[in-house]
């Protein structure tokens, strides 16, 4: 929701980042259940004020809901969603849906992270164990695969 706590920090982070995620491919879009006009109010507002003032990613108005509701992270009761985090590929698959209750905040290098890592098993067909970083091991998915992989990860992993 526009004016609240936790969602300038969330859209500045992003905002403030989407070049990073250009580079690979990915583009950005922020929703939320507000008019186009208090979006637009909304970043009219300094940063230092709460404010999203600067805004480059596109903002969609969700005055219906039914976006929050067909991604299932509307909030009936309340008519609010939750913080909702999706990464659909180009081919329109979705491939991580995250959720995150009102009072925390998502993460922008988690993301990326994400973002990469699908990349990355996309393109090498190979998968991505946890915590993986660009430049990191990762296993063939195939019984010696993941023989060769946690032989070498030791007690690391």
């Amino acid at each position: 929701m526009d004016f609240t706590f936790v969602c300038p920090t969330e859209i500045i982070a992003f905002n403030d980042r989407a070049e990073e995620f250009k580079k690979i491919g990915c583009e950005l879009i922020a929703c939320s259940c507000d008019s186009q006009y208090s979006h637009l109010a909304w970043t009219k507002v300094p940063r230092k004020e709460g404010g999203i003032e600067g805004m480059t990613i596109p903002i969609l108005a969700d005055k219906t809901m039914s976006i929050a509701k067909n991604y299932g992270v509307l909030c009936e009761s309340k008519g609010i969603s939750f913080r909702g985090l999706f990464i659909i590929d180009g081919k329109g698959t979705l491939r991580q849906m995250t959720v995150n209750d009102l009072p925390v905040g998502r993460s922008v290098d988690e993301t990326l992270r994400l973002v990469e890592a699908f990349q990355f098993t996309d393109i090498h067909g190979e998968v991505c164990p946890a915590n993986w970083r660009p430049g990191t091991k990762t296993i063939k998915p195939t019984t010696d695969g993941s023989k060769a992989f946690f032989a070498q990860a030791g007690d690391h992993h």
